[in-house]
């Protein structure tokens, strides 16, 4: 795929599982695993999206212990893969700040539930726009998400029934399916 792919961690409005609509915590291993993902597969910017105001002072406070010296020292390669990241209160805010640096950018959802009328990478690949690539945490985005977005994207399938991939996973394997050649 040629063109800039973003990506967002939406924290709210996602689904508990009880299908509650709440906002979820950032963590640690999210940041950085999706960041090193991000990098990996030359992601222009990596969004964590909440409207929490203690969300964004936690992320703002890991982000700065990797912004110093001592991380540099410490593991800079993280350091680079954390660069990607930035914050975002909502989606709005994303698509705004990515329309800095982009003409035209499609909303992408993702989803571990098959819907009708959802995109496969194959066809997004063919899009030849950037693309703003949203994952949600918790038990996923909400259907108002899906509705807003521009394409929703096809499950990600495997060989069994099981379908719940962690967040981090289900990142790592649709960029490397939307990097490959096939």
């Amino acid at each position: 795929m040629s063109v800039n792919v973003y990506l967002g961690l939406l924290h709210y409005p996602v689904y508990n599982k009880h299908g509650d609509i709440v906002t979820t915590s950032i963590t640690n291993l999210d940041i950085h695993d999706i960041a090193r993902s991000c990098k990996t597969y030359a992601i222009k910017k990596f969004f964590i999206i909440t409207p929490l105001e203690s969300q964004k002072l936690l992320l703002n406070r890991i982000l700065k212990f990797w912004k110093s010296d001592i991380a540099k020292k410490y593991n800079n390669d993280r350091v680079v893969a954390l660069s990607l990241i930035e914050y975002a209160a909502d989606i709005e805010s994303a698509v705004k700040k990515i329309s800095l640096q982009e003409d035209e950018c499609l909303i992408v959802s993702t989803t571990a539930v098959s819907l009708l009328n959802q995109i496969s990478l194959n066809d997004l690949k063919g899009k030849n726009k950037s693309v703003l690539l949203l994952f949600g945490t918790g038990n996923g985005l909400t259907k108002d998400i899906h509705r807003q977005a521009d394409h929703v994207l096809k499950p990600i399938e495997g060989k069994g029934d099981y379908n719940h991939l962690s967040v981090r996973s289900a990142v790592a394997v649709v960029l490397d399916r939307l990097s490959s050649e096939k």
